[in-house]
Parts: structure tokens; sequence; C-alpha cells
């Protein structure tokens, strides 16, 4: 069993001067802590993605689709989709997992 604790993320990312931690690794899986500040300048990944809004909210530009996003929300992007947040929160913060192939699924 492996326990991160909300606070462990944010003190992990804190500690790390970065924008994102890497915080658990097993096979595919890859699972990170992030908290973009002023703009989030993400680029498409190849591989499949969770995210798990963690705190604060924010707008997300998936593909062609605009969400509003909060505490608790759940967003999967295909791998090399365009995407990113904006208008988010000062305490926004999300938990992104990154699984599967290059590629990614497909299905």
């Amino acid at each position: 069993m492996h326990h991160i604790s909300l606070s462990q993320a944010h003190q992990n990312l804190q500690d790390s001067g970065e924008l994102f931690k890497v915080l658990f690794q097993h096979g595919t899986l890859s699972v990170e802590f992030y908290q973009p500040q002023f703009v989030d300048q993400q680029q498409p990944h190849s591989r499949d993605e969770i995210y798990l809004i963690a705190t604060g909210r924010a707008s997300f530009v998936g593909g062609a689709q605009i969400v509003q996003v909060q505490k608790g929300d759940f967003l999967f992007v295909p791998a090399y989709e365009a995407h990113h947040f904006f208008d988010f929160s000062p305490d926004f913060a999300v938990w992104v997992f990154f699984y599967g192939v290059e590629g990614g699924e497909k299905q």
C-alpha cells in the first residue's frame, strides 16, 4: 500500500520549487501533483491522463470543450489532446494520473 495525503502532496510540491511533482510510480501509472501559477503552459501529453481537482476552481479547455471545474471534479484527457486550465483560483491544485501506453489506449 502507498498513501499520500493532500497536505503531504502540497508540501512535496512546495519543497521542490516546481509547478508539478511526481509522487508515485508503479508500472505505467505515474501520479503527480500540479499547481499552475498565473498561466498553465501545458502541452499535449503522449499518454492518457486523468485529473482530479484537489483544491480550488478553474476553467478547463480540452479539445473543443470548455468546462468549469472545482474540488472533487474528474477530467479525462486522451493522449495528444490539447488542453489547459485558465482563470484558476490562487489555491487551485490537481492530482494528475498518467497511465497506459504511449499514444493512449484509443478505446
